[in-house]
């Protein structure tokens, strides 16, 4: 006759896991699909220092601007420009406003407006930081930064929900129910009832979906393929997938807040008041028991890689 080990309650919680449809999903989508990447990000070393940034307001005034603007950078340095502004190549028009790097970096990650570490989150494995503030997204692997940015979210009229979520289901590409002519590629729901999620769409430089947190598609991709979907038992959440938090007021009435960079490199850093919702989402995580592995859950684990 087997018998079993009563633990303590205290080791239930033993192994941390990593973790615009308007219609709830009841199962995993897309889930018999293979993914392209197990992980595409790569984790850095981290640094002991942050590169001081000098930013200009340059303003392109006619088409010959633009064209120069297109001339005169590299590749790479038109990437930086554009994700700085929050905008695609495509918006870049005569009467627009750019903030533009007077030296480029040689690291994407030291123009990012999120923390380069953030010490209370180095025991959740995976976690989507959203940044309405600044219009940025942050991916973290127990508190480090390892990829940034930036993401056009709601506007006045239909404003992206601040909170802590978790992601739901994903699909490679996803028809909207307000409008069939929008596609979102590599679409990953984290409010499942609101039908809101990460997906590829126009980035024209300011809030402009209608709650959904759109992206470049290289970064809706990776997201796709690095963060985690819930698991349902029996049509109910048995754990959750990686935690999506999204945080911070836009201010739809001043200047955009990249702006600010001419005027200081760090104008658009994470604020005490942010850092300390931050810190409360955090313990809303730490105290859900489905954000762990339990005891049990390893046993069958064990059992099931044994037979």
């Amino acid at each position: 006759m087997k018998t079993h080990t009563i633990l303590p309650k205290f080791l239930i919680l033993l192994i941390l896991f990593t973790g615009c449809n308007p219609k709830p999903q009841v199962a995993e989508a897309d889930a018999s699909q293979k993914f392209e990447m197990a992980n595409p990000v790569i984790k850095r070393e981290p640094k002991d220092f942050r590169q001081e940034l000098t930013y200009s307001i340059d303003s392109l005034k006619s088409k010959q601007d633009v064209d120069s603007l297109l001339n005169r950078y590299s590749e790479k340095e038109l990437h930086a420009i554009l994700a700085l502004n929050r905008m695609d190549r495509n918006r870049l028009r005569p009467n627009t406003n750019l903030v533009i790097p007077e030296c480029a970096a040689s690291d994407f990650l030291d123009y990012s407006p999120l923390p380069s570490n953030i010490d209370f989150m180095a025991c959740i494995p995976k976690a989507v930081l959203v940044s309405q503030r600044v219009q940025a997204f942050g991916l973290y692997e127990n508190g480090e930064l390892v990829q940034w940015g930036p993401v056009s979210t709601g506007k006045r009229s239909t404003r992206t929900p601040n909170g802590l979520n978790y992601g739901n289901y994903k699909a490679r590409k996803k028809i909207s129910t307000v409008d069939a002519s929008w596609v979102m590629p590599y679409y990953f729901n984290f409010m499942n009832h609101e039908g809101i999620g990460t997906h590829q769409y126009a980035l024209p430089g300011y809030p402009a979906s209608h709650g959904c947190v759109r992206m470049y598609m290289d970064d809706a991709k990776d997201i796709y393929n690095w963060a985690s979907m819930w698991e349902l038992n029996k049509g109910k959440i048995s754990k959750n997938g990686t935690p999506f938090i999204v945080y911070g007021e836009y201010d739809y009435n001043s200047d955009k807040p990249w702006y600010n960079l001419a005027e200081n490199m760090k104008a658009n850093d994470m604020t005490e008041e942010e850092v300390k919702l931050l810190k409360d989402y955090i313990w809303n995580y730490q105290h859900d028991p489905r954000n762990f592995e339990t005891q049990l859950d390893t046993e069958e684990g064990m059992l099931a890689s044994a037979q």
